[in-house]
């Protein structure tokens, strides 16, 4: 009885039904009562309870209730307590070795599994399918390749190839490894394929992101009748977000639905969250978020990191606010990943910084990824000190930390500093990957180094054999054309192997329009529009470029083609941390709380610039109005209402932070440049492009930028 309860899922009946036969039956249990009743245990307690009537009836060391106990503590994560037990068992089979092995392999103790192993050798016991697939397993999360291999050959040389359980796990492991070709080989040599077998290979290339061979194998396996379950569904899902399927991406929701799957499990649930957040449709995602019958902290995570990617933070933090309102919920290392880039994008230091209490206390701030997170966090919020010393604390074995500190470094105009760091990288062993190189190009671009950017971009293809992707051209145009060699950078892109897209014809509509070159924008501009017409901020750049050559008739036809396709200029916004709470300020802004103090700290501060030999540069008004009229725009625009608002709201002489979505305006530089003099501050600015630090009239960007 106690055993058809625990095949049937029902392990609380199990228990209960357990102690009914202790307490009122008159039996005694014997060594087949307890491997069943110990599967059933929810907790470490009952668990505990049943090692207790295990020791009272002298069934400690029956070979299967060992193993069932050994097991059960492993299950729990107590592994000591499994490995004592293992240890004082007089007499073990195959199904001891693989307890103890199957329990290291899945609390990650790579190290501790492969030493049981080598006892097991020790004493002649062979491996099992059993006892291979958990190992496969352990080589794979510990990405112990070599360990993996040596034990195919192990499986190759007694025979297990054959093995269905065997065969599954090789191809999950030869997929973590990336070797999709050892992997298509297994496949391909198995005599018989189960929907495991399937979904194995198809999510070995989904997770490799070759998404286009993965659904061609859904489609083969749809072909001869393999009936798809709920882990096709998850991975069909991320198959569709690669390829930016928006049909697709419906019908496998609607599939789910009509299996109910949505209701049943919510794995299912959160991958569906994921695939619309990726097709960048957020609403529904929000939609099937909210229609799940049960969330986990990976539902929320899911919606979280949805938010940020599609650049909606202030939402993605108000669903973390959400999120903490619900007790039961317990945020974990996706969590933080998912909230601090967030944080990052509008400048919430306090609450980061906040955030970072949070890890500290978890021990989270050693894991790579959320340590990155932080180094990302500190660095795009302005205290690149904090983010430095941080990055010197944290694991650095791979390109990741490297790559996220390299990135802040360059937006802070440090590229110098960042050349020195990817030398640290290499002398450290860590191998650039194209992520480093984009980062280092950038960083060379932002600092004027013409020949260090060449040198890189050179190394990344002759020494680490990086074949330069569309963002590696784009830094590349950048680089030059902002050092103002633009018919050089014309020639590197009439000379690209690849055709120029979006970004690398932007980034030349960029220099042109730094260094007034107004025949070239005009052809730059005709290329972009030819590639991607929708994007309303070329128009915008184009329209700065006539305004400031005084080509009102040009500008207008500019602005009379966006209205046409339907195109809105983005409306630029600066925003500021005063007290925990984060004012976001508009051009023009009207209905702030303080808005009558902020003009006239405004007023007062221009009259302070004039004094100076301030002069309003007019040529950034993109309107054809009187001077009056010009000179109240600039003095509205939105970075100028949040350092006034930044001035009256804090401590005299205390560092003020700006975050603004856009590119700073010429005007507003120079203005910022005097009001750091006359109100003794350091003011940061953070734009769409880097950072810059005011300090005593002058800018860390040297006005290069």
């Amino acid at each position: 009885m106690v055993s058809a309860y625990v095949r049937s899922g029902r392990f609380h009946d199990a228990i209960n039904c357990f102690y009914l036969f202790l307490l009122t039956s008159g039996v005694r249990p014997d060594s087949y009562s307890f491997p069943s009743v110990l599967k059933a245990c929810g907790n470490l307690v009952d668990g505990k309870k049943m090692h207790c009537w295990v020791l009272k009836l002298g069934f400690e060391w029956d070979v299967f209730v060992a193993a069932s106990l050994v097991h059960m503590y492993s299950r729990f994560g107590f592994l000591s307590a499994a490995r004592k037990l293992f240890n004082n068992m007089p007499v073990r089979d195959m199904g001891s070795w693989n307890a103890m092995i199957s329990g290291f392999c899945q609390n990650g103790n790579a190290a501790e599994a492969l030493e049981v192993l080598d006892e097991m050798r020790l004493e002649g016991v062979k491996m099992d399918p059993v006892t291979v697939s958990s190992l496969l397993a352990v080589c794979s999360q510990s990405d112990d390749s070599l360990s993996g291999m040596l034990i195919h050959l192990y499986v190759i040389k007694h025979g297990l190839e054959c093995d269905l359980f065997v065969s599954n796990a090789l191809i999950n492991m030869y997929a973590k490894f990336g070797s999709l070709g050892n992997a298509q080989r297994v496949f391909d040599q198995m005599e018989v394929r189960d929907v495991v077998s399937w979904n194995s290979i198809i999510a070995a290339y989904e997770q490799n992101d070759n998404p286009i061979i993965a659904l061609g194998l859904f489609n083969k396996m749809q072909l001869i009748e393999i009936q798809p379950d709920l882990l096709t569904a998850v991975s069909l899902a991320s198959i569709v977000a690669q390829l930016s399927d928006c049909q697709s991406g419906r019908s496998v929701h609607g599939f789910i639905v009509r299996r109910g799957w949505l209701m049943e499990d919510v794995v299912i649930g959160n991958a569906i969250v994921d695939m619309y957040a990726k097709l960048g449709a957020i609403d529904s995602a929000r939609t099937v978020f909210e229609g799940l019958p049960v969330k986990d902290a990976i539902s929320w995570n899911s919606l979280i990191t949805g938010y940020a990617q599609n650049g909606l933070a202030s939402e993605a933090i108000e669903v973390y606010r959400m999120m903490e309102e619900h007790k039961e919920i317990i945020p974990n290392q996706g969590t933080w990943v998912s909230i601090l880039p967030a944080y990052s994008h509008v400048g919430a230091l306090q609450q980061g910084m906040r955030i970072h209490g949070r890890v500290i206390k978890n021990s989270l701030y050693l894991d790579v990824f959320v340590g990155t997170c932080l180094v990302d966090m500190y660095g795009k919020c302005g205290r690149l000190d904090d983010a430095l010393s941080l990055f010197y604390h944290i694991p650095r074995m791979s390109s990741v930390p490297w790559n996220a500190v390299i990135s802040c470094l360059g937006i802070h105009g440090h590229g110098e500093k960042a050349l020195k760091i990817f030398n640290e990288m290499l002398v450290e062993g860590v191998k650039p990957d194209h992520v480093t190189f984009v980062s280092l190009l950038s960083a060379c671009s932002h600092s004027g180094l013409v020949d260090e950017g060449q040198w890189c971009f050179r190394m990344m293809q002759e020494e680490y054999g990086i074949k330069p992707s569309l963002k590696h051209y784009g830094c590349m145009v950048d680089l030059l054309g902002r050092a103002g060699r633009l018919e050089m950078a014309y020639n590197f892109i009439k000379n690209m192997p690849i055709q120029p897209d979006a970004s690398v014809w932007g980034a030349l509509l960029g220099a042109c329009r730094i260094h007034g070159n107004y025949e070239l924008s005009t052809f730059a501009s005709d290329r972009l529009f030819e590639v991607e017409p929708e994007n309303v901020g070329y128009y915008v750049l184009l329209s700065n470029i006539y305004a400031n050559v005084g080509k009102w008739e040009d500008l207008d036809k500019v602005r009379s083609l966006a209205r046409n396709r339907g195109l809105r200029k983005t409306p630029g916004w600066s925003s500021i941390e005063v007290n925990n709470k984060v004012d976001v300020f508009y051009t023009g802004n009207q209905t702030h709380p303080k808005c009558e103090e902020i003009y006239n700290e405004l007023k007062v501060l221009t009259t302070k610039m004039k004094s100076l030999g301030y002069i309003p540069d007019l040529s950034f008004v993109l309107q054809d109005v009187e001077d009056d009229e010009k000179e109240h725009i600039l003095t509205s625009h939105s970075e100028r209402l949040a350092i006034a608002f930044g001035i009256i709201s804090t401590p005299l002489k205390s560092t003020i932070r700006i975050f603004k979505n856009l590119r700073v305006c010429g005007d507003c530089h120079n203005a910022t440049k005097f009001i750091s003099r006359i109100t003794e501050r350091e003011i940061i600015v953070r734009d769409s492009n880097r950072f810059h630090h005011f300090k005593d009239g002058i800018c860390s960007c040297g006005d290069y930028w």
